[in-house]
């Protein structure tokens, strides 16, 4: 009986501790899963407060942003203080033209283009990539053009509190990264060209040295070289709460090519229609 009673003691120690870890390690997620819940997370926002700071690489060196933002998708209108500086957009309004406090010289609302040179400058991006979406475009476009080859390139490298948030990290490592002849069609410019293959127009015009900036003319036939993808590297930093992109740094052949970190972010916030019109108290147009 004693014997009996020993045994059963041992197997039920034995069990215990055998079965003890499948309960209670807990389970890594997996990067398409993350990923998946990223696009349909973006996809779900109507309204977004934030926050963004701003690294891009440009013709002198590396040029640093911070701006507020606040984002309503559907329409799409969006609100940005850049230091004293306010730019308000909505779509429909103002002949599709954004609305600029300068707050200097020439001391007077302005309309500007969102495409055109004063509001482009050294920008790798304008008013209609502010948000989350255009970033989602890209990683899903690169996420089923390399689908045989995902867990190749995408990896799930743990978690990490980035921007005072917990975060899962993800590295999208694409080495055959390369630029590539493309031949200009009819009525294409650099940006469209950019658009159509997911790829950064910036990167079009600082590696083809004859073009001087967006706005130049192409020629039908005329042969640029173009990125094969939208990065060599990126490392994403995606919240754990929200599903989103909390962090995103670019990588090129040269290195560092941008970054983008969010803070404060608000998801589906209330926001007033009148945070949208120029009259809003509190804004100084």
């Amino acid at each position: 009986m004693l014997k009996l009673i020993r045994y059963t003691f041992i197997l039920a120690s034995f069990l215990f501790v055998g079965i003890q870890p499948i309960f209670s390690q807990k389970d890594e997620p997996e990067a398409k899963e993350l990923i998946t819940k990223m696009i349909k997370s973006i996809r779900d926002v109507e309204r977004l407060k934030y926050s963004l700071k701003i690294i891009e690489r440009g013709k002198k060196g590396f040029n640093h942003y911070e701006s507020s933002v606040k984002l309503n998708r559907k329409p799409r209108k969006v609100y940005l203080y850049i230091k004293g500086i306010e730019v308000l957009w909505v779509d429909g309004w103002n002949s599709n033209k954004a609305y600029v406090n300068p707050n200097s010289f020439p001391y007077m609302n302005l309309s500007l283009d969102p495409l055109g040179s004063l509001m482009r400058q050294d920008q790798h991006h304008t008013l209609y990539e502010m948000g989350v979406d255009y970033f989602a475009s890209i990683i899903e476009y690169i996420s089923l053009k390399y689908n045989s080859r995902f867990n190749e390139i995408f990896k799930y490298e743990g978690e990490e509190r980035i921007n005072n948030r917990p975060c899962y990290k993800i590295t999208i490592d694409n080495q055959d990264f390369t630029y590539e002849n493309y031949t200009v069609g009819d009525n294409e410019s650099i940006t469209s060209i950019a658009r159509k293959l997911h790829v950064s127009e910036y990167m079009i015009v600082e590696k083809n040295t004859k073009l001087k900036d967006y706005f130049d003319i192409l020629k039908k036939g005329q042969v640029l070289k173009v990125p094969s993808a939208y990065a060599k590297h990126v490392t994403l930093y995606i919240d754990q709460l929200y599903f989103l992109p909390i962090s995103v740094k670019i990588n090129d052949d040269k290195g560092l090519f941008e970054q983008y970190d969010y803070f404060f972010m608000q998801v589906n916030p209330k926001i007033d229609d009148a945070e949208f019109t120029k009259d809003y108290k509190g804004y100084k147009f």
